[in-house]
């Protein structure tokens, strides 16, 4: 005869990461956003040498990171969501930071906060504006 535990080894376990203040389990609210390098220092700062990293950025426009992304997490201690920096340190074990903004220019996934830079004011203004109409907002001279 089997033993329960046997049968359900195969069921997945929840990941073991927790809120750095309260030390409770930390609910997932959104889906990871992968974080991705475009410069060799990034790739520099993760332990791959200059070399290496100046090669792989020439040839690739950018390299995808491995073990790291960005993540909502609902506490229940804090009552709200914040958003977190997890690194995969070992075999289901995470280390976690609140997402400092500069991270934020890494990630796949996400509209840059500081908009397009190959946008026009006049535009910027116009997406902001409740009431505009495109086209049919402006008069035309004949």
């Amino acid at each position: 005869m089997q033993k329960r535990c046997d049968r359900n080894r195969k069921r997945s376990k929840r990941r073991a990461i927790y809120c750095p203040i309260h030390g409770c389990y930390l609910d997932s609210v959104s889906q990871k956003h992968k974080m991705f390098a475009d410069q060799a220092g990034q790739l520099q700062q993760r332990g791959m040498s200059r070399r290496n990293a100046l090669m792989l950025v020439a040839t690739q426009t950018t390299v995808s990171i491995e073990g790291e992304w960005l993540e909502a997490f609902w506490c229940e201690e804090c009552q709200q969501t914040k958003w977190y920096y997890v690194r995969k340190s070992g075999d289901r074990t995470y280390e976690i930071s609140i997402a400092p903004q500069e991270l934020w220019q890494q990630v796949t996934g996400v509209i840059d906060s500081q908009g397009n830079p190959s946008v026009g004011e006049f535009t910027k203004k116009s997406a902001r504006d409740v009431n505009y109409q495109g086209l049919a907002g402006f008069q035309f001279v004949t």
